[in-house]
């Protein structure tokens, strides 16, 4: 599946996926949900700070951007669970190494 192109974001395939998780809470999202499916205040209590109407917002692009899958299932109370399509498997996978940089050369209180 490919994403949708952004106005800006057709010169750099760096800007390109920027566009994807631009947003304060995307990534932490995109962390807690490689762990397991999640339900919507699950993912509130996860990510301290995001407010109901943002990680609303949030997950609605993830999804409409292809990266989370939201699942409604039939059942009294209602039940929603948020997970990773295979596209944002793989955006979390090219994450990783971001991350990794971050931890090496960010987190590491050592000699400068």
């Amino acid at each position: 599946m490919a994403l949708t192109r952004r106005p800006g974001a057709d010169h750099c395939g760096i800007a390109a996926a920027m566009s994807v998780i631009d947003g304060k809470w995307k990534v932490s999202l995109l962390w807690e949900l490689e762990q397991c499916p999640r339900r919507f205040g699950e993912l509130g209590r996860l990510v301290p700070g995001v407010s109901e109407k943002v990680l609303a917002a949030q997950l609605r692009e993830l999804e409409a951007d292809g990266i989370v899958r939201r699942e409604v299932y039939d059942e009294v109370p209602p039940h929603v669970e948020y997970s990773l399509t295979p596209l944002g498997r793989e955006l979390n996978g090219a994450l990783a190494a971001l991350g990794k940089w971050g931890t090496e050369n960010l987190l590491d209180p050592g000699p400068a």
